[in-house]
């Protein structure tokens, strides 16, 4: 566990670190990096300007949150035990995927695992049913920052309009409504959770990574034929610069 984590800023420097290693590496894990970072600093912005009922344990739970993703890949790349999950989206980083699926590898993983497990760990001896308004809060907070990410992915995945064809608008449900639907089934995962103690607890976790790593198998392999041949057709016209990707998203 990274012990050095204990504000938000910290996160923000840890994050930048990421994203500078993958954009030298030509890492396709730098793209949900960069996103989850600008997430944090929103949700940063949003604490600071006391937009929730208790912005102190808002800023605990976000430092909680982040140390999860930020063990993964410290320890995949030491070769430690990570959860299949974050196995999955890792080994995924250098697969021939659209930039979009890359993206919903982390996000996967980030919110139907990572997140019910720092609910439950942040109100540890508390109820948790006191964090659920400021965890819904964040709902609101990320549903602004939808329109201005697909305006930003567009410009380097400039046939992401066939996926919005081919789906009627599965793009935008993909990234806006599967975040909202996610989140509300990682509350239930934390409800449980923090009901849970010893072999109870690790039984749900492992059945919680096991269907959130077979989710991220599918996002890596479709079943369709005709979504698998769109989405090689959508990547070909993608940069697969690193850099150039995200200095799109961040300008």
């Amino acid at each position: 566990m990274n012990d050095d984590l204990k504000t938000i800023d910290d996160v923000l420097a840890e994050l930048d670190r990421i994203i500078e290693e993958t954009v030298r590496e030509n890492c396709f894990l730098g793209i949900f990096a960069y996103v989850y970072r600008r997430t944090t600093a929103q949700i940063k912005a949003e604490v600071e300007k006391g937009a929730f009922e208790d912005n102190e344990r808002m800023a605990r739970f976000d430092v909680e949150f982040a140390r999860l993703y930020i063990d993964a890949y410290r320890g995949y790349y030491a070769g430690e035990t990570i959860s299949r999950s974050w196995k999955v989206a890792f080994d995924a980083r250098n697969r021939p995927l659209t930039i979009v699926q890359h993206l919903t590898l982390g996000m996967n993983t980030h919110i139907n695992l990572d997140l019910g497990i720092a609910a439950s760990r942040i109100m540890q001896g508390d109820d948790i049913r006191k964090l659920k308004n400021d965890y819904y809060k964040v709902n609101e907070v990320l549903a602004g920052l939808i329109d201005e990410m697909q305006d930003r992915l567009g410009r380097v995945s400039r046939l992401m309009f066939l996926i919005d064809w081919l789906g009627r608008r599965t793009d935008e449900r993909l990234i806006n409504f599967s975040i909202s639907k996610a989140r509300n089934e990682s509350w239930k995962v934390a409800r449980a959770l923090s009901s849970l103690q010893g072999d109870a607890r690790t039984l749900k976790l492992e059945e919680t990574d096991l269907i959130v790593s077979r989710i991220g198998e599918l996002v890596v392999s479709p079943k369709g034929r005709l979504i698998r041949q769109s989405l090689r057709f959508i990547r070909f016209f993608e940069t697969r610069d690193i850099g150039k990707i995200i200095r799109n998203l961040r300008n």
